[in-house]
Protein backbone atom coordinates (compact mmCIF):
# COMPACT_ATOMS: atom_id res chain seq x y z
CA UNK A 1 0.00 0.00 0.00
CA UNK A 2 1.31 3.42 -0.64
CA UNK A 3 2.74 5.44 1.91
CA UNK A 4 3.11 2.81 4.23
CA UNK A 5 6.35 2.89 5.81
CA UNK A 6 8.01 6.49 4.59
CA UNK A 7 9.42 8.75 6.51
CA UNK A 8 8.29 11.32 8.58
CA UNK A 9 9.19 14.62 6.70
CA UNK A 10 9.12 17.70 8.67
CA UNK A 11 9.63 21.24 6.96
CA UNK A 12 13.29 22.14 6.69
CA UNK A 13 15.08 25.19 7.31
CA UNK A 14 15.66 25.67 4.26
CA UNK A 15 16.42 29.53 3.64
CA UNK A 16 19.16 30.48 1.01
CA UNK A 17 17.99 27.73 -1.06
CA UNK A 18 16.76 28.02 -4.69
CA UNK A 19 14.30 25.32 -5.87
CA UNK A 20 13.23 24.21 -9.84
CA UNK A 21 9.42 22.45 -10.07
CA UNK A 22 8.85 21.08 -13.57
CA UNK A 23 5.00 20.01 -13.71
CA UNK A 24 3.21 18.06 -16.79
CA UNK A 25 0.09 19.35 -18.03
CA UNK A 26 -1.32 16.07 -18.57
CA UNK A 27 -4.01 15.21 -15.89
CA UNK A 28 -4.18 18.87 -15.22
CA UNK A 29 -6.17 19.13 -12.56
CA UNK A 30 -4.19 16.86 -10.63
CA UNK A 31 -1.06 18.50 -11.45
CA UNK A 32 -2.20 21.94 -10.58
CA UNK A 33 -2.80 20.62 -7.24
CA UNK A 34 0.90 18.64 -6.69
CA UNK A 35 2.31 21.99 -8.08
CA UNK A 36 -0.15 24.35 -5.35
CA UNK A 37 0.97 21.92 -2.37
CA UNK A 38 5.02 21.87 -3.60
CA UNK A 39 4.79 25.36 -4.21
CA UNK A 40 3.42 25.42 -0.51
CA UNK A 41 6.39 23.41 0.65
CA UNK A 42 8.79 25.89 -1.05
CA UNK A 43 7.50 28.58 1.00
CA UNK A 44 6.86 26.72 4.09
CA UNK A 45 10.47 25.88 4.06
CA UNK A 46 11.33 29.30 4.23
CA UNK A 47 12.53 29.48 0.03
CA UNK A 48 12.01 32.46 -1.34
CA UNK A 49 12.81 31.97 -5.21
CA UNK A 50 10.83 29.24 -6.57
CA UNK A 51 10.56 28.91 -10.36
CA UNK A 52 8.29 26.67 -12.31
CA UNK A 53 7.78 25.26 -15.85
CA UNK A 54 5.38 22.90 -17.25
CA UNK A 55 5.62 20.43 -19.86
CA UNK A 56 3.72 18.78 -22.07
CA UNK A 57 4.21 14.74 -20.24
CA UNK A 58 5.73 12.62 -17.54
CA UNK A 59 8.37 11.88 -20.93
CA UNK A 60 9.67 15.52 -20.94
CA UNK A 61 10.16 16.02 -17.72
CA UNK A 62 13.73 14.46 -17.57
CA UNK A 63 14.70 17.20 -19.84
CA UNK A 64 13.84 20.00 -18.51
CA UNK A 65 14.78 18.57 -14.72
CA UNK A 66 18.28 19.03 -15.73
CA UNK A 67 18.40 22.38 -17.31
CA UNK A 68 16.76 23.72 -14.19
CA UNK A 69 19.58 21.13 -11.81
CA UNK A 70 22.09 23.07 -13.69
CA UNK A 71 20.50 26.12 -11.84
CA UNK A 72 18.75 25.33 -8.69
CA UNK A 73 19.95 24.06 -5.24
CA UNK A 74 16.81 21.55 -5.51
CA UNK A 75 14.20 20.06 -8.04
CA UNK A 76 10.92 18.86 -8.13
CA UNK A 77 9.31 16.60 -11.29
CA UNK A 78 5.55 16.06 -10.77
CA UNK A 79 3.64 14.48 -13.39
CA UNK A 80 0.78 11.55 -13.35
CA UNK A 81 0.73 8.20 -15.30
CA UNK A 82 -1.92 6.26 -15.19
CA UNK A 83 -2.05 2.74 -16.56
CA UNK A 84 -4.15 1.73 -19.77
CA UNK A 85 -4.36 -0.88 -22.30
CA UNK A 86 -1.04 -0.82 -23.35
CA UNK A 87 2.35 -1.44 -22.50
CA UNK A 88 2.89 2.31 -22.88
CA UNK A 89 2.39 2.94 -19.14
CA UNK A 90 5.42 0.77 -18.17
CA UNK A 91 7.79 1.85 -20.97
CA UNK A 92 6.97 6.21 -19.92
CA UNK A 93 7.27 5.30 -16.05
CA UNK A 94 10.83 3.51 -16.74
CA UNK A 95 11.60 6.48 -19.03
CA UNK A 96 11.00 8.76 -16.09
CA UNK A 97 12.44 7.62 -13.55
CA UNK A 98 15.57 6.08 -15.50
CA UNK A 99 15.91 9.79 -16.93
CA UNK A 100 14.99 12.02 -13.21
CA UNK A 101 17.86 9.61 -11.77
CA UNK A 102 20.09 10.30 -13.97
CA UNK A 103 20.31 14.05 -13.76
CA UNK A 104 20.16 13.96 -10.27
CA UNK A 105 23.28 11.83 -10.51
CA UNK A 106 24.98 13.67 -13.28
CA UNK A 107 24.22 17.17 -11.92
CA UNK A 108 24.59 16.08 -8.09
CA UNK A 109 21.47 18.06 -7.52
CA UNK A 110 18.63 16.55 -5.56
CA UNK A 111 15.63 15.56 -8.07
CA UNK A 112 12.59 14.64 -6.42
CA UNK A 113 10.52 12.26 -8.46
CA UNK A 114 6.81 13.53 -7.60
CA UNK A 115 5.54 11.41 -10.49
CA UNK A 116 2.25 9.31 -9.15
CA UNK A 117 2.82 6.31 -11.38
CA UNK A 118 -1.25 4.31 -10.80
CA UNK A 119 -3.59 2.39 -11.99
CA UNK A 120 -6.59 4.83 -11.86
CA UNK A 121 -7.21 7.95 -11.38
CA UNK A 122 -9.49 7.36 -8.17
CA UNK A 123 -5.57 6.41 -6.97
CA UNK A 124 -4.03 9.51 -8.21
CA UNK A 125 -6.44 11.89 -6.70
CA UNK A 126 -5.88 9.81 -3.91
CA UNK A 127 -2.16 11.25 -3.95
CA UNK A 128 -2.58 14.39 -5.12
CA UNK A 129 -2.60 16.33 -1.91
CA UNK A 130 -6.44 17.44 -1.79
CA UNK A 131 -7.81 17.96 1.17
CA UNK A 132 -9.49 14.74 1.14
CA UNK A 133 -6.49 13.01 -0.19
CA UNK A 134 -4.51 10.52 2.13
CA UNK A 135 -1.20 11.91 0.35
CA UNK A 136 0.43 14.54 -0.96
CA UNK A 137 3.08 14.00 -3.55
CA UNK A 138 3.78 17.53 -4.43
CA UNK A 139 4.55 18.32 -0.51
CA UNK A 140 6.68 14.92 0.17
CA UNK A 141 8.64 15.40 -2.86
CA UNK A 142 9.61 18.75 -2.35
CA UNK A 143 10.35 18.62 1.41
CA UNK A 144 12.46 15.81 0.27
CA UNK A 145 14.60 17.45 -2.13
CA UNK A 146 15.19 20.47 -0.09
CA UNK A 147 16.26 17.50 3.25
CA UNK A 148 18.94 15.80 0.44
CA UNK A 149 20.18 19.70 -0.84
CA UNK A 150 20.73 20.36 3.01
CA UNK A 151 22.31 17.29 3.27
CA UNK A 152 24.82 17.68 0.10
CA UNK A 153 25.90 21.07 1.43
CA UNK A 154 26.76 19.43 5.19
CA UNK A 155 28.61 16.71 3.53
CA UNK A 156 30.49 19.13 1.25
CA UNK A 157 31.28 21.41 4.45
CA UNK A 158 32.71 18.71 6.16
Amino acid sequence: MAGQGHPELEVVDAAGLTVGIVASRWHEELTEQMLDRATAASKACGVEHVTVARVAGSVELPVIAQALARRYDAVVALGVVIRGDTAHFDVVCQAVTDGLTRVALDESTPVAHGVLTVDTYEQARDRAGFPDSNEDKGWYATIAALDAALTIRRVQRS
